[in-house]
């Protein structure tokens, strides 16, 4: 695991705060499952509600051209992949 990239910033998963992410969510039956930075997938998850996820964003190249996630590579790409900081909830989401 420590030569793989994360899928979504590109950055070395490393050994520390990995998740693992589901392109197409659980609720709607996906089975597919992708190691990830933990960060990246809290960002994911704070950003997107599952059905925009089902609906619109379950390929990495959907999500990485989305604004905010777009936004959120560029500030990453500067951390170690070790980092971790928690995410807080989009106010976009929370209004829908």
């Amino acid at each position: 695991m420590s030569d793989a990239l994360c899928p979504l910033c590109g950055r070395p998963l490393g050994k520390a705060h990995v998740d693992r992410h589901h392109l197409i969510p659980k609720t709607y039956k996906g089975r597919e499952q992708f190691d990830i930075h933990k960060i990246c997938h809290q960002k994911i998850h704070s950003t997107f509600t599952e059905h925009e996820l089902f609906k619109s964003f379950h390929t990495w190249e959907a999500l990485r051209e989305h604004d905010d996630i777009r936004a959120f590579i560029a500030w990453v790409a500067k951390k170690e992949p070790g980092y971790f900081s928690r995410n807080v909830r989009s106010n976009q989401k929370t209004k829908r």
